[in-house]
């Protein structure tokens, strides 16, 4: 079995791309509530973001500890 070997000179770009695709999927979320009046997908929703906005913190985390490195 071959094991590449640990290259994260790339590591910041694909963290900053992740931000870049959750903040669209948070947006997205939050456009598609305006088409439904149910209370519980509204709720589903929410904390949806809420947990994608604390994945956005964890991976500017990772960016800024990235370019300490």
């Amino acid at each position: 079995m071959n094991h590449r070997p640990d290259d994260r000179r790339d590591n910041a770009q694909k963290l900053q791309s992740m931000v870049q695709n959750t903040l669209e999927n948070i947006d997205k979320a939050e456009e598609s509530m305006a088409y439904t009046d149910s209370e519980e997908q509204l709720e589903s929703i929410r904390q949806k973001n809420e947990r994608r906005k604390d994945s956005i913190e964890s991976f500017r985390q990772e960016i800024k500890d990235e370019s300490q490195s």
